[in-house]
């Protein structure tokens, strides 16, 4: 009897699942954009990210879609959660080439890439990676409103880079390995002409433990 019981109440769940599924296919993009703000506004993150999903896959025409990609996007660059941020901020970039506000958007993935720093000294390939995109947005969008924004956070990068580049040389020097120190030196001074300016980063104490 127990497992007749059982068996009733699976297939009870499993049709009731099925059903609710089945109310969430097919529905207007308008639908799909309504839900995703609710869900925004009620910090439902996640399910927030599925609604996204079923907008763009069953409405990939939508005039929708960039201002959902947008909210989406800055939605978690808000939260501090700067890889989705960058994903879906790639997503706009690929998928609305010819959209005018792609140097906005390339500006906000610097952004985020930027404020993805949490560990001093141990973000180096990131680092490389933000000036790159950095470069290219130089160049494609020399006119953009957002480029004073963009050349300020090169420079932070470049003071960044120098920085890890003398810390690395000072540890060369303490085990007295003078040649692979001066190679450090010489990379610094290529982000940042007067090293002799560039000073100690404070780290907390709590940091400190962890670097």
């Amino acid at each position: 009897m127990k497992n007749l019981l059982l068996l009733i109440s699976t297939i009870f769940i499993f049709i009731a699942c099925s059903s609710k599924q089945d109310e969430e296919y097919n529905k207007p993009a308008l639908y799909w954009y309504n839900k995703m703000l609710k869900e925004i506004s009620l910090y439902q993150l996640d399910k927030a990210d599925d609604t996204y999903t079923s907008l763009e896959s069953e409405h990939r025409k939508s005039p929708l879609l960039p201002s959902a990609l947008m909210v989406i996007a800055t939605t978690h660059m808000d939260d501090e959660e700067y890889q989705l941020a960058i994903y879906y901020f790639n997503e706009f970039i690929k998928m609305f080439e010819d959209d005018k506000k792609q140097d906005y958007v390339r500006y906000l993935k610097i952004k985020s890439k930027f404020l993805a720093f949490k560990q001093q000294f141990r973000e180096q390939k990131l680092i490389d990676d933000t000036l790159e995109d950095i470069n290219k947005f130089v160049k494609k969008y020399p006119n953009s409103s957002y480029i004073h924004l963009v050349k300020t956070i090169q420079s932070r990068l470049y003071m960044a880079k120098a920085t890890l580049n003398v810390e690395i040389a000072s540890l060369y020097k303490r085990i007295d390995k003078p040649k692979a120190a001066l190679v450090y030196e010489n990379k610094a001074k290529k982000s940042c002409e007067d090293i002799k300016n560039i000073k100690p980063v404070n780290v907390p104490w709590y940091r400190a433990m962890f670097e």
